[in-house]
């Protein structure tokens, strides 16, 4: 018998939004291959999204937004679509957030959610 594997797909990580038309909005990603759920920072010069990176310094080291679906930047800017205001909640298991982070990057990243509405459970 074959094995069937569901893998991410858009807006599989959100447990529950008060109102889909607030929280989302298209946004520009600035660069990566990004997929469902990954955890997003705004770059402060630019106003465009990048994967949350904990080491940054241009802005993107705070967590602001979460991706709803995948985002090709890898040739350059992108639009996507992401959750960038609450109320919502969504599921800590589905969350992206790029390289390794350590519990306490983890932990803070979903400290700073929290602050955009998001609750993270």
């Amino acid at each position: 018998m074959n094995t069937l594997v569901e893998g991410t797909h858009p807006g599989g990580f959100l447990v529950w939004e008060a109102f889909r038309d607030y929280t989302g909005e298209t946004i520009t990603v600035a660069a990566g291959t990004l997929g469902p759920g990954t955890v997003l920072g705004k770059i402060t010069a630019s106003g465009k999204y990048a994967a949350h990176d904990p080491a940054a310094v241009e802005g993107t080291e705070t967590a602001v937004a979460v991706l709803w679906g995948k985002a090709g930047a890898s040739g350059g800017d992108a639009p996507a679509v992401a959750l960038i205001r609450g109320p919502a909640i969504v599921n800590r298991h589905d969350l992206v957030i790029a390289g390794t982070p350590s519990e306490g990057e983890i932990a803070t990243a979903h400290t700073a959610l929290l602050a955009a509405g998001f609750l993270v459970r």
